[in-house]
């Protein structure tokens, strides 16, 4: 046959190809996580290009203005109605800008700005070889201890890649509350993930303890990252889409369209089952509940505390954000069936974080322990499915955020000659050697026991109402027993710090900078105004609480 048989051959056996459509994009409705995308690759460049002795400002600067700008936009686009009238399905059915996806956001974006202020912290640590130090290790490449390390320590240089890092899982984060179908939700879940396994193993002090728990994090996140993609498989041989709004309407059986090739697993029951059992383990993995909350003491103990306060505060918030947008959105038709298990989830965290807190000896393990019992007090707002069980979840979610930050911030400047001091028996008789510091620790402290004119005891308040009128009655007396369990612990600390006689060789205090004052002050000042005047707060979660299908 010749050439040209061949070329005529192929030219007329070829369908004409349908035109692709360009994708539509609205950029002023994505624009707070784009902003922070944006500024995460200024800060790759700034790595790049800006002399060393610069960097740190030129980062410094480049967050700062690019998570208030972020925020900005959040506070633009709710005033806009993009939260309530005008909320919709954007970026070609991958991203819902809706109220809850808008106040998550801007929580995330404030607690971020925040705990930033944390990791530009550099007059906590005395000065090595005449330069000021930070947090993270000189040479995150080089082996702890080896001679490479000391030469960097030597000539004063600084990881300031933290920076555009923190940026990147923001962004990831911004992305996981709002997405709206399950591969855009792991796709943000691999982007925030990433970034949080390298801070983990920056601590300048205790390397090799900062390494091993930015391993078992590493491992363990792969593990929930796997599930949770074959849970979306699953979902996907299921419904055939992996848009949420698809999924709901096969669930529910309201489907109009069925793909031909999907018709003989569609509706299939057990892929609906298995895969959602896989999904909801992969983000209860992220919150933190027992019984896939492993990872959390000892990755907070071992990361930098800054990194440790911004990843409790901030990824909370946005597996929380995912968790609801899912149960919610997608599975409303299968709520016999996550309710039961979601309580036994609940019920098994409250206590299990409580109790275990008790016998805890290092200050970081226990605020880990104490993170775990408030994700069980999160999940019994969840578990109410009504409206208010989701404007509770929000406030809780805010009102924790900020006392989170704010005592791990405290527990940056309590010192020793090792670096932080977080061993309980130093932290005797603290209130009368540094008393400030001590009475902002135990506000703190009276916040994650729910104490009245606390923000914690509005968020509790609001959850456990929430839960009580949901049908959850039992659930939320469980969670009044856990909490009175795990006030033991908290007043045990303060009585720790102001009636116990301080150890002459104690730590010392260290006197911050105004960023990590800052970052303190906020906390208290939201743990107070949140507490005693709530109202306005949960009027706004209220506002936000109602999803788009």
């Amino acid at each position: 046959m010749s050439a040209t048989a061949v070329h005529s051959l192929w030219t007329t056996a070829a369908e004409p190809i349908a035109k692709i459509d360009a994708p539509k994009i609205e950029y002023g409705q994505l624009s707070p996580t784009l902003i922070v995308v944006g500024a995460a690759i200024v800060g790759v460049l700034v790595e790049a290009f800006v002399p060393r002795k610069h960097r740190y400002y030129a980062q410094l600067f480049v967050s700062v203005v690019a998570l208030a700008a972020a925020f900005a936009a959040v506070v633009a686009l709710a005033a806009d109605g993009y939260g309530t009238t005008k909320a919709r399905i954007a970026a070609m059915g991958a991203i819902a800008v809706d109220g809850p996806a808008l106040f998550l956001q801007g929580t995330i974006l404030l607690a971020a700005l925040v705990g930033l202020f944390t990791f530009a912290e550099r007059r906590l640590d005395p000065e090595a070889h005449g330069n000021r130090v930070d947090s993270f290790a000189a040479q995150a490449a080089s082996v702890p201890g080896s001679d490479s390390e000391k030469a960097a320590v030597k000539a004063g240089f600084t990881t300031t890649e933290v920076f555009p890092l923190l940026l990147f899982a923001v962004a990831g984060m911004l992305v996981f509350p709002s997405a709206n179908d399950l591969l855009t939700l792991f796709i943000a879940l691999e982007v925030f993930s990433l970034p949080l396994y390298l801070l983990c193993a920056l601590a300048r002090r205790k390397r090799l303890m900062s390494q091993e728990a930015a391993v078992k994090y590493f491992l363990l996140g792969a593990f929930a990252s796997a599930f949770t993609l074959f849970g979306i498989a699953l979902l996907y041989g299921y419904a055939g889409s992996v848009s949420y709004g698809t999924i709901s309407q096969v669930v529910d059986g309201t489907v109009k369209n069925v793909n031909p090739a999907l018709a003989d697993t569609m509706g299939n029951d057990a892929l609906l089952l298995i895969g959602t059992a896989l999904i909801v383990m992969g983000l209860l993995f992220k919150v933190g509940a027992v019984p896939f909350h492993m990872w959390t003491p000892d990755v907070y103990q071992g990361a930098p505390t800054p990194v440790t306060g911004f990843m409790a505060a901030a990824t909370k918030v946005a597996a929380f954000g995912a968790l609801l947008r899912v149960l919610y959105v997608v599975l409303p038709g299968l709520r016999w069936d996550w309710r039961p298990v979601m309580w036994g989830v609940a019920i098994v965290t409250m206590l299990g974080g409580a109790i275990v807190a008790i016998t805890q000896t290092d200050i970081k393990r226990l605020l880990a322990y104490s993170s775990i019992a408030h994700a069980g007090f999160i999940l019994a707002g969840v578990i109410a499915t009504t409206p208010d069980g989701v404007s509770s979840v929000l406030f809780y979610l805010a009102a924790y955020s900020f006392v989170t930050i704010g005592a791990f911030a405290v527990v940056t400047l309590v010192r020793d000659a090792g670096g932080e001091a977080t061993h309980l028996s130093k932290w005797a008789g603290l209130g009368r050697r540094s008393p400030l510091v001590a009475a902002v620790f135990a506000v703190f402290l009276l916040a994650f026991a729910g104490i009245p004119l606390t923000s914690g005891f509005a968020g509790k308040f609001a959850v456990f109402k929430a839960a009580a009128e949901g049908g959850a009655g039992p659930l939320v007396v469980v969670g009044v027993i856990s909490s009175a369990i795990a006030a033991f612990f908290y007043i045990r600390v303060i009585v720790l710090m102001f009636f116990s006689e301080p150890k002459p060789e104690g730590p010392t205090v260290a006197v911050p900078s105004p960023l990590t004052m800052t970052a303190i002050g906020v906390g208290v000042a939201v743990t107070l105004v949140l507490g005693v005047a709530p109202q306005y707060f949960l009027d706004l979660a209220n506002q936000a609480g109602v999803f788009v299908r």
